[in-house]
């Protein structure tokens, strides 16, 4: 049996990255679905067998670097991004995969961790198509141990993001 906190009752394990997500959420005008859990659910894997869903309802954000500048990929689990392939259909110059560092400064949040929102900066994103098939999306809420839950539509309206293929 899985053992979730929710937010009102799991305050004191939080941080503020964590309450940052979950002030970006509100503020978005989405409900706060920031749940915290007791095992790192830092991969799609382990966060998929936490919650009980298939590996592909979890939307990665994976920061890469992109003609110096951050670019948030939203994909699924299920999902190898094709950074060439990305790259070449939405007219971008040379996709690298970003270090912890720059993560960390771009995103607020740390890898394994990341969250659609509550980054200091508005970040361009691109949304991964395959995640249209699952009614509910789970993507990172700021730590290893932090998921939130959302729809595609909902994900697509407060990234701002662009659809795209990733592989």
């Amino acid at each position: 049996m899985n053992v979730f906190l929710r937010s009102d009752a799991a305050a004191e394990l939080s941080d503020p990255v964590v309450e940052n997500v979950r002030r970006a959420l509100t503020e978005a005008g989405l409900p706060d679905t920031v749940l915290l859990v007791p095992d790192s659910v830092a991969t799609a894997a382990t966060a998929a067998a936490v919650l009980g869903c298939e590996v592909g309802a979890i939307a990665n954000s994976l920061i890469f670097e992109c003609g110096g500048a951050p670019l948030l990929i939203m994909a699924s689990g299920a999902a190898k991004v094709d950074t060439k392939k990305v790259a070449r259909e939405n007219g971008l110059s040379k996709i690298n995969r970003a270090g912890p560092d720059f993560v960390l400064e771009h995103a607020g949040q740390p890898v394994g961790g990341v969250a659609p929102l509550g980054h200091p900066q508005q970040l361009r994103c691109l949304l991964d198509t395959e995640l249209r098939q699952y009614p509910v999306l789970w993507a990172g809420a700021g730590s290893h141990q932090a998921m939130l839950s959302l729809s595609f539509d909902q994900l697509l309206r407060i990234t701002g993001a662009k659809e795209t293929a990733v592989r």
